[in-house]
């Protein structure tokens, strides 16, 4: 049987069926659809400035390969006018992370942007594998998360960007929906669909590909030839995460549009004013001054653990309390650095874009 008709341009043949809307199109054609969707997302929630300073996570994975290489493209071709960096976190996970920094080097010098590395190492003292031998891998995702996130800002920080962008698609926002759910954590469960978030003392972050989904991102990674790595972390196997993402598969297989349903649904949830006025207060960790919702940030509480032998006491508040019954903090404790916010601030809304 001949292949069939582009969908879309009606001449070339289609070479692929997008598993976002099932169309059958060629490989330009899903190129133009796949940018024009990313274009569209930013412009719609106004997610930059002309002459932003714009950090890229880049982990040298697929998702922040491909968000590299579309930011640089959509920048050039609808003149955003934005100032781009490469910015990697070093974990200290031998045999992936010290991998996949090589690709994130490779692509500095093909996407010519700047790049600054930072490690958990120089930052906290601590790599993922020295962490993993004191906690084991049931609780070694939560270490990584608390503290990615604020080496990411540290980061952004250092190269005094208004704005860090990470790949986080439309299948990573859904698997986070399900799980809230599952957790019943109503506090993440009312945030963790926004586009773009900011905390008083934290810098702009957002996700360009919020409704990109993760397999059209493999195939426009694959037809454009990008230089990425493909390797798992090899301590998340056994995250909570994965059983998420089995879930959601599952549904994907049966119903494509679940991922986009999920999320909307998240979208369209609203918490009552009674909930939020239960909620924690933001205010800035007393050790370091990043913001926290307790007198201590999760990171210097974790480190604290870490330091002081109790890893995991820092992981839940009723481990915080032993940790406290064990006596004060020793004067020698090593600390992470005082966070300081780069000065001038960081405009709330931004300006729309020409399309």
């Amino acid at each position: 049987m001949a292949p069939r008709s582009c969908a879309l341009c009606l001449k070339a043949k289609s070479m692929l069926k997008r598993p976002k809307t099932g169309q059958q199109i060629c490989r330009d054609c899903f190129f133009y659809v796949f940018e024009t969707e990313v274009h569209n997302t930013i412009i719609h929630s106004k997610l930059f400035n002309p002459g932003d300073r714009v950090a890229i996570g880049a982990s040298g994975g697929k998702d922040s390969t491909v968000l590299a290489y579309v930011m640089k493209t959509l920048n050039e071709r609808y003149q955003y006018g934005l100032e781009l960096f490469l910015l990697s976190i070093d974990e200290g996970i031998t045999g992936y992370r010290d991998d996949s920094l090589e690709t994130v080097k490779r692509n500095q010098e093909q996407y010519d942007m700047p790049l600054k590395i930072l490690s958990y190492g120089e930052l906290y003292g601590w790599t993922m594998d020295a962490i993993v031998s004191q906690v084991g891998r049931k609780n070694n995702c939560t270490f990584c998360g608390v503290f990615r996130r604020q080496a990411l800002d540290r980061g952004a920080a250092m190269l005094n960007v208004d704005h860090i962008v990470t790949g986080h698609n439309a299948d990573d926002i859904a698997e986070t929906v399900l799980m809230n759910i599952m957790r019943g954590d109503i506090a993440r469960l009312g945030r963790c669909t926004s586009i773009c978030t900011q905390g008083e003392d934290t810098i702009r972050r957002s996700k360009p590909f919020k409704y990109a989904y993760e397999k059209e991102i493999v195939m426009y990674a694959y037809f454009k030839k990008l230089d990425y790595f493909s390797t798992e972390c090899i301590y998340s196997p056994d995250a909570y995460r994965g059983h998420a993402r089995a879930f959601l598969k599952d549904l994907e297989a049966a119903r494509p549009s679940a991922i986009i349903d999920i999320i909307h649904s998240g979208e369209a949830f609203e918490i009552k004013e009674e909930i939020k006025a239960t909620q924690k207060v933001q205010q800035t960790c007393q050790r370091c001054g990043y913001m926290s919702s307790n007198p201590l940030c999760k990171a210097c509480t974790l480190l604290e653990g870490l330091e002081r032998g109790m890893a995991n006491s820092g992981i839940t508040d009723r481990g915080r309390r032993k940790l406290d019954a064990e006596g004060p903090t020793p004067d020698n404790l090593r600390t992470i650095p005082f966070f300081r916010r780069p000065s001038g601030g960081y405009p709330a809304i931004a300006v729309e874009l020409p399309s």
